[in-house]
């Protein structure tokens, strides 16, 4: 079975941090601790942390984050609603660019995903 886009741009994102941990083992650990600690429950859930990187990823039209973050707000529970909401949210301060993606990326891997996690 062929790979998605979505899921290929998963792997290449993974690969290429391979590539960049192999290169620059130390700046890789230092930033690996620093996002683990910023996505970590605290105040604000990781849900929403997911959810506010996802509008950030859709805002300035970062796809590898828009896949991302779509995957972690999946993986801790979002709904369709709350990841539209976000994305919608980001395109009133992006405008026309940051609405193509939420309309397009955003839904089509927050469907993919969500059928990953209904069969896991």
């Amino acid at each position: 079975m062929e790979a998605s886009i979505i899921q290929q741009s998963l792997h290449d994102y993974k690969e290429g941090l391979g590539q960049f941990e192999r290169e620059l083992p130390e700046v890789a650990r230092e930033y690996s601790q620093f996002t683990q600690a910023c996505f970590a429950d605290g105040e604000v859930s990781k849900q929403t942390k997911h959810l506010i990187a996802l509008a950030l990823g859709v805002m300035t039209n970062d796809e590898y984050c828009i896949i991302y973050h779509t995957k972690g707000a999946v993986d801790q529970g979002a709904s369709a609603k709350m990841v539209l909401e976000a994305s919608a949210v980001a395109g009133a301060f992006g405008g026309g660019a940051a609405m193509a993606q939420a309309v397009t990326l955003v839904q089509e891997a927050y469907q993919e995903f969500s059928q990953q996690s209904l069969q896991h």
